[in-house]
């Protein structure tokens, strides 16, 4: 190899950021706007990145936001000093803190942040198995469903449950190894005041779209390659929709056993479970644990996300959580010298606050892309930084269903051994909410609906704040709370 080439080739940057989804462009971000006069070098594998926009301040240590996908290019138009590329990692010597690409570009950093996320995990690698993770699987999504009579859905959490309420005009099996619905985020009660929506065909869209859009005619340089999480209105834009009236079976308990082929089912013995005295032959069959035997056009798999670290580990002394993510400590340091991660890609290995946990939600990857530019430049800067009060309590807001959901704190009893109290609101249609409590002291909410309580919740879980007094009251729909703790 000629050293001299290489060595005239290396371009060099202060920063350097690895990654164009919520977490590593809301990083860049914040490096442009802390260190303004500094080179700062974004390289993502494909040419649409993740902006967060249109942000609504709803707590302390919540917003609410939308995910636009822009072409990369805009990025440095509004950062004038990121410059991006458009490659994806081959090799990195942390060591001598050089990043090698398959382009052939070599860059030199002083400070790294991987930003990579994680990719889906397959129930299988059978052709009759999707997937939703970036655009180009959404729209693959999206020419498969207009086709469709029935899908099989696998997964119980945020990507499964949207899944469900946005597709329509077919027939959904939904297979969840939980006793309810969404147990991922919910409890069973919030469960069934969300099931009569199940089998309701979703109202059209009548609100123009905030975003704007951008195509994309092929993608270059490895179709294998994932984009960006998609953020958490995947669904708005597409058509989601087949061509008959939609219903919703679910199968609780369960997994799959076997993926198997029309010729497979032929076999003595195989008795095909059906929804419908017209069922013909279908693409595929899904044997579940329960020893039902479903068809199908295709499965989606929503089972969760493997953290993207394989690219960085060879020849380097990363060490990485329970889940696989590079484990950083609470300035977002990885085990490597100067090489931060954030988001889905890392494990937080800092002993949590009470009412903290780290779920990979896109709320989540925004805190952290956020926090480690500003762990990144004030080591540069030697200046002395304190961690993010959105570190001090889990707050996520979505929409299930068509409902406004706001989770905070302990909101499923995380951590308690079921040693807590529940305080419970439920009105039919129209919004339910929960309270984790323990001795008097709330450590964690659900509100689903248009509750508008969610600061006042959020401040009694970080205040601690002995609730006993008002007993039952504290949920009664005639007292108004918010006098009492704002």
């Amino acid at each position: 190899m000629d050293l001299g080439h290489e060595q005239s080739s290396m371009e060099e940057y202060s920063y350097v950021v690895v990654g164009g989804g919520i977490a590593g462009v809301t990083c860049a971000e914040h490096l442009y706007i802390l260190h303004p006069e500094a080179e700062i070098l974004v390289i993502t594998a494909t040419p649409l990145i993740k902006a967060v926009t249109n942000v609504l301040p709803l707590t302390k240590t919540l917003d609410s936001f939308d995910v636009e996908e822009r072409p990369a290019e805009e990025l440095k138009n509004n950062c004038p000093n990121v410059t991006v590329a458009k490659d994806t990692v081959a090799h990195l010597d942390a060591d001598k803190q050089v990043i090698y690409t398959s382009g052939g570009r070599s860059f030199a950093y002083k400070k790294l942040c991987v930003c990579t996320g994680a990719s889906p995990k397959l129930i299988d690698n059978s052709p009759h198995v999707v997937w939703i993770r970036d655009t180009e699987s959404a729209c693959q999504f999206q020419s498969r469903i207009q086709k469709a009579k029935r899908i099989l859905i696998v997964g119980n959490g945020g990507i499964a449950t949207e899944m469900v309420f946005e597709v329509t005009g077919l027939q959904i099996l939904w297979v969840i190894k939980d006793k309810f619905m969404t147990a991922n985020f919910i409890d069973a009660g919030a469960a069934e005041f969300l099931r009569p929506e199940l089998d309701k065909e979703k109202s059209e869209n009548t609100f123009p779209l905030k975003r704007r859009k951008y195509t994309v005619d092929k993608m270059e340089a490895g179709a294998s390659v994932l984009g960006g999480a998609l953020g958490p209105d995947w669904h708005t834009g597409l058509e989601l929709k087949g061509d008959i009236h939609r219903k919703v079976t679910i199968e609780t308990e369960v997994e799959i056993r076997k993926i198997l082929e029309p010729v497979d089912v032929r076999q003595p013995g195989k008795t095909i479970t059906t929804l419908n005295s017209e069922e013909g032959e279908w693409p595929v069959y899904v044997e579940l644990t329960n020893g039902k035997v479903y068809g199908c056009d295709f499965i989606v798999s929503a089972i969760g996300v493997t953290p993207n670290t394989s690219n960085f580990l060879k020849g380097n002394k990363f060490t990485l959580g329970e889940e696989g993510g590079f484990l950083v400590n609470e300035k977002m340091e990885t085990s490597e010298k100067n090489v931060y991660a954030a988001g889905d890609v890392c494990t937080p290995g800092w002993q949590p606050a009470q009412h903290w946990f780290q779920m990979r939600l896109w709320t989540q990857a925004r805190q952290m892309g956020s926090y480690a530019a500003k762990c990144m430049w004030s080591s540069l800067a030697k200046e002395e930084i304190y961690m993010d009060f959105c570190f001090e309590l889990f707050s996520h807001a979505t929409k299930f269903f068509g409902y406004k959901v706001i989770l905070l704190g302990l909101f499923n009893g995380q951590r308690l051994e079921g040693k807590y109290e529940i305080l419970l609101r439920y009105t039919k249609g129209m919004e339910y909410i929960k309270c984790v409590m323990v001795d008097g002291r709330m450590q964690g909410a659900v509100l689903i609906g248009e509750t508008n309580m969610e600061e006042t919740f959020e401040n009694l879980i970080l205040n601690q704040m002995d609730l006993s007094v008002y007993g039952e009251d504290l949920l009664n729909p005639d007292v108004d709370i918010e006098d009492y703790f704002d």
